[in-house]
């Protein structure tokens, strides 16, 4: 979101459970695309309230699992945002090789991706915090 969108929005990564490391398989289809993961923790939304980040200050969750949602609907039901579900392949488990995990992988980052383009539009060229030259 940051790579394409730069300053735009404030964005924070969540989850159900807290795995802190990010998936290997995750780091290297990303870095494909000159995203970097391997230095990113993921969290829960408990950590994320614990740590300060209130989640009335967001307007936008989007959940990627309907795990995810439930917990999300859950935690905001007092709260005015919105609230969006992306069906995602969950690549995890999936494969033999690691050729066709990494597929796997690379078809749930494409769809991902694709949903961000269709939501937010076109990536912005500069961040938003850059003047024109």
């Amino acid at each position: 979101m940051k790579l394409m969108y730069g300053q735009r929005a404030y964005v924070q990564s969540a989850g159900v459970k807290n795995d802190m490391e990010v998936d290997g398989f995750s780091v290297a289809v990303c870095q494909e695309l000159g995203i970097e993961l391997s230095r990113h923790r993921s969290r829960s939304f408990e950590e994320m309230q614990e740590w300060g980040d209130d989640l009335s200050q967001f307007d936008l969750i989007v959940a990627l699992s309907p795990a995810s949602q439930r917990m999300a609907l859950e935690l905001t039901r007092f709260h005015h945002l919105d609230i969006e579900y992306w069906p995602i392949l969950d690549p995890t488990g999936l494969g033999e090789t690691r050729e066709a995990k990494l597929a796997a992988y690379r078809q749930s980052r494409d769809q991902i991706r694709a949903r961000m383009l269709a939501r937010f539009g076109p990536p912005t060229e500069a961040p938003a915090d850059t003047p024109p030259a």
